[in-house]
């Protein structure tokens, strides 16, 4: 699964720190923290018929991100959703859309580590592209990741960093296994999540996934147990292992970019009868009309 290029995107303004560049001379300091040492924290946001799909939780998110890095000085929720809204007009952008918010501990005045060496305050990044999910609708392909997700006391994933390594080496297995993602592990040996989604299985008509123990709390993940909670579908968070998630009837991810998607091979073995999920369908069904009757307006 390669995402191709979209030439609506060839001529983005990018906002960075409020200045609206184009895309090719959108530029950061060499001594901002996130070149320095990865500190900085990220959402993605998706767009909707001129709303975007819960926002408050996105920010909230970013925000308690932020404060767990010690950043200093954060934006306020009003101040980041005007500078999205100032991204997308000038962009003449309605829907979509998905926007990365990147949030950056700031310029140093040195090189280094400490943080005490940022004096100027963080940097706010708003990219948005035209984008759709990313994902196919016939089925992904799954192999599972030598690389593990680290436990809270290695790095607590419920900060939404932007330290991307162990996703991206992840990733690379993938690329080289001809599959579309990784499944990655916790320390454990339990299924944390893929490099770039959380995990759904069902069987036996219950929903289940896994845990928040080494994987982020995931504003996606959250709506789809809300939406089996609201329509009586039977649903569980537990440790589950791969034998289960092998043995399923069906399998699913879920993230911002791609919304929900079927998988149906995980290591070279069929999931379920090796096609999406009725179950699978009809979350997609429900989500597709959740993100479309809730939204911040922003357009």
């Amino acid at each position: 699964m390669l995402q191709p290029y979209d030439p609506a995107n060839a001529d983005l303004l990018v906002n960075v720190n409020g200045e609206l560049v184009h895309r090719d001379q959108a530029r950061i300091s060499p001594f901002d923290s996130a070149v320095q040492g990865g500190a900085a924290v990220w959402e993605g946001l998706r767009l909707y018929r001129g709303r975007i799909f819960r926002l408050g939780q996105h920010l909230d998110r970013l925000d308690s991100s932020a404060r767990a890095l010690g950043f200093e000085r954060i934006p306020s929720h009003e101040d980041i959703t005007a500078e999205i809204q100032k991204t997308l007009a000038a962009n003449g952008m309605t829907d979509g859309v998905h926007v990365r918010l990147t949030l950056t501990r700031g310029v140093k005045y040195t090189s280094g580590m400490d943080p005490r060496v940022n004096r100027g305050g963080p940097t706010l990044i708003v990219l948005a592209e035209h984008k759709p999910p990313v994902y196919g609708r016939t089925g992904l392909t799954l192999v599972t990741s030598a690389v593990r997700r680290p436990s809270p006391d290695t790095l607590d994933p419920k900060i939404h960093h932007a330290n991307l390594l162990p996703s991206i080496l992840a990733k690379i297995q993938a690329n080289a296994a001809g599959a579309d993602d990784a499944v990655m592990l916790d320390e454990r040996g339990f299924v944390a999540e893929t490099n770039a989604t959380h995990l759904f299985l069902v069987t036996r008509g219950v929903v289940m996934t896994p845990r928040t123990v080494a994987c982020p709390e995931g504003i996606t993940r959250a709506a789809v147990i809300e939406l089996c909670k609201r329509h009586r579908v039977p649903n569980a968070e537990r440790d589950l292992s791969l034998t289960e998630f092998y043995r399923a009837d069906e399998v699913f991810c879920t993230g911002t970019m791609g919304e929900l998607a079927g998988v149906t091979r995980i290591d070279g073995r069929t999931v379920g009868d090796g096609a999406v999920g009725t179950t699978t369908k009809h979350l997609s069904e429900l989500y597709r009309e959740l993100t479309y009757a809730e939204g911040v307006p922003v357009v």
